[in-house]
């Protein structure tokens, strides 16, 4: 149970990781927009992903 509830507590930052950064991604490489300073795409969508999941979570919302 311990570990269910650990997985549901971390659900927004899951969440920014695994959807909104793939989808964060596809919308770069289809609107073919390039990310600053040579950096790989995926690191800088994985990253804003996490960083707008941690903010729901102390938020404990997604709306702002």
């Amino acid at each position: 149970m311990r570990l269910i509830a650990a997985a549901f507590s971390l659900g927004p930052i899951l969440f920014g990781i695994g959807f909104l950064a793939p989808l964060m991604l596809a919308s770069l490489e289809a609107l073919g927009v390039s990310v600053p300073f040579g950096l790989n795409p995926l690191y800088v969508c994985l990253s804003l992903g996490a960083a707008l999941g941690v903010v729901a979570r102390q938020r404990k919302t997604w709306l702002w």
